[in-house]
């Protein structure tokens, strides 16, 4: 008898702790907004991949060039100031779909974890091209010598000491490029807000809001005085962005996304010259991008 009551109670708390695991809701995070349908899943434990391609601005900055004496010459430093540059974009083409040429356009890659329903942490890759202007009239400190100590390289009319002057840069002085590219390698915290639900809980527009720190690692094409080379890639310095953006999840998984992004680097050692053991530059940029990505959600 004693038996058939354990067995029955037994029974009976099982289907207690089942009725109350079934009835159980998704740990659903909180929104900014007021939406007339919330969702009835949790995106807690959820991975997320993206891709997606990008233009980019940026603000004037100055560029140090330095080198150590060699061959005989004396060290030397000089700063043009408020330097242009502009992106480079690959014009609308197959190579944006090739599998062979998919990254040779500007593009951005994440992949990201979800540890809170409205929170996730992510890593990527932000690959954007930073062009400087050619023939443009900047202000120049510090002294250029009569010749590049590591290549000796004449610099021509260029030579002098200069305080706040104003100089034609050339072609001739310098080509400087970050178009293999201007590498942005960074860890982000995102936080998700839903904007709008469907009934069906399939469909739904997300505000995206985050923050990440991280290191800038650009392949530079520099000619100083007709002198250097496209540099292979190297860690140059680091950085920090901001970003917001809009998802639309046109199913459970599937979704695009526009995203804007600005950010801050200090790039600290830039290689220059064929010579990297005595030459290289230092620089600050600042940049506002553009993103639009396709992405899955799983």
């Amino acid at each position: 008898m004693k038996a058939k009551v354990v067995l029955f109670l037994g029974l009976l708390f099982a289907a207690e702790a089942h009725a109350q695991t079934n009835t159980i809701t998704p740990e659903i995070g909180t929104s900014w907004f007021n939406t007339k349908n919330k969702r009835n899943f949790s995106r807690k434990g959820d991975f997320f991949v993206h891709w997606g391609y990008n233009f980019s601005w940026y603000a004037n900055s100055d560029i140090t060039f330095q080198g150590d004496g060699a061959n005989g010459l004396p060290a030397y430093k000089f700063t043009l100031r408020d330097v242009a540059a502009k992106d480079r974009p690959t014009p609308l083409s197959i190579d944006y779909i090739d599998p062979k040429w998919i990254s040779t356009p500007q593009f951005n890659f994440h992949f990201g974890y979800f540890i809170k329903d409205n929170y996730s942490i992510s890593i990527g890759w932000d690959h954007m091209k930073y062009v400087m202007d050619s023939n443009q009239t900047l202000k120049v400190d510090g002294e250029i010598p009569a010749k590049i100590p590591s290549t000796q390289a004449s610099t021509g009319a260029y030579a002098g000491t200069y305080y706040n002057r104003d100089l034609m840069v050339g072609d001739d002085m310098l080509k400087f490029e970050h178009t293999d590219g201007f590498n942005y390698a960074s860890v982000e915290l995102e936080r998700h807000d839903d904007m709008w639900v469907s009934k069906s809980q399939t469909r739904s527009f997300t505000l995206e809001t985050g923050f990440g720190l991280g290191v800038v690692v650009p392949r530079t094409d520099s000619r100083l005085f007709g002198s250097g080379r496209n540099h292979y890639w190297n860690v140059a310095g680091y950085g920090a962005s901001v970003k917001a953006g809009v998802k639309y999840y046109f199913t459970k998984g599937f979704y695009i996304q526009n995203t804007v992004k600005a950010g801050v680097t200090d790039l600290v050692n830039i290689r220059t010259t064929e010579f990297n053991a005595f030459d290289k530059a230092s620089q600050s940029i600042s940049y506002l991008q553009n993103m639009t990505l396709l992405a899955y959600q799983f």
